[in-house]
């Protein structure tokens, strides 16, 4: 008989897990964040780990995704499932008009140019008035498809369940496509990848406009969750926040996004939980999180330098090499 491998059953217990906790949890505003961050942080992890390319400023294309949602709907009264299509759309178009410049840049001169990106798209939100101003975009409607709106936080947690399932198969196709190979070797060396055959600015524009389209469709569906966007809504400890859960679940990982994205969010709540106690300061809080964000990062690069995914594949991988070699002896 074949025995079972165990990477399926985590799989179905957590598809499982996910599905049950929208109708056994009561306010389901931290499981929604937690899914958001996972999709964005799966094309992250794809844009840095697989392709080698670094980002601190993937907050400006949750940003544009969720512009889209709230423009297409209070200003031009689209329907909501146009618009929220047209989000990862959009998302991604200006990923790749943007990235053309961009990703000549390399390694830290790479990760600031897309923090500056998202500085200016803050900029921009708060300059225009179009884009909401100073004010931001409010009266987003409810998502909802022909005559069934979403009444409640429910449906919008299993339709981001959904839509971070698709993310996932969708990663997991590419990766292993061609394509995604000849990406794999771009973040060994660029010149070693080129000089193979790989088509390395169009393989790096590809994959920057793929995962910008994945926080695109994280930003449009966030802007119905929370029927309101301002600049102030994308902040840049946001952004690093989604570095540290890429780094922590493991770069160039299929569900290292999602694991760092399950453990940071958690860890933030208890402390946000924490700090909230009326008898501590109210500045605690912000010193929690910085110092959870240093710490975090120390601990990953000393004791998991590959991440939580990475780390425990090999020692699962030691488990079984030994138990095999003890069989045969």
């Amino acid at each position: 008989m074949d025995r079972v491998n165990p990477r399926n059953v985590l799989v179905v217990v957590a598809a499982v897990a996910g599905c049950v906790a929208p109708f056994v949890m009561g306010d389901l505003t931290f499981l929604m964040r937690m899914l958001l961050a996972a999709i964005v942080v799966t094309g992250l992890s794809l844009l840095m780990g697989y392709a080698g390319q670094a980002s601190l400023g993937q907050g400006a294309f949750v940003a544009v995704g969720a512009v889209t949602v709230a423009v297409g709907t209070t200003r031009w009264g689209l329907p909501p499932l146009l618009v929220l299509v047209a989000a990862p759309i959009v998302a991604g178009a200006f990923a790749a008009l943007v990235g053309v410049p961009l990703l000549r840049l390399r390694g830290h001169y790479l990760a600031f140019g897309t923090l500056a990106l998202l500085l200016m798209v803050q900029t921009a939100m708060s300059t225009l008035d179009f884009l909401g101003g100073a004010f931001g975009i409010s009266g987003i409607p409810a998502f909802g498809v022909g005559g069934s709106v979403f009444t409640d936080q429910r449906p919008y947690v299993l339709l981001a369940l959904g839509l971070l399932a698709l993310v996932l198969f969708v990663t997991h196709r590419i990766v292993d496509s061609r394509f995604g190979r000849g990406i794999r070797a771009l973040a060994g060396s660029e010149t070693a990848a080129e000089s193979a055959g790989v088509p390395v600015m169009r393989g790096k524009l590809v994959i920057f406009a793929l995962s910008a389209m994945y926080a695109g469709l994280a930003g449009g569906l966030s802007a119905f969750f929370t029927p309101y966007v301002s600049p102030d809504s994308f902040p840049a400890l946001e952004s690093f926040t989604y570095v540290i859960m890429a780094v922590v679940g493991g770069l160039g990982t299929l569900w290292g996004g999602v694991v760092g994205a399950v453990l940071v969010s958690t860890l933030l709540q208890v402390l946000n939980l924490v700090s909230s106690q009326p008898q501590l300061p109210p500045t605690l809080g912000p010193i929690l999180q910085y110092a959870t964000y240093g710490g975090l990062l120390v601990v990953a690069l000393l004791f998991m330098p590959g991440g939580i995914v990475p780390t425990v594949q090999s020692a699962a991988a030691r488990a079984v090499s030994r138990r095999g070699g003890a069989g045969r002896t």
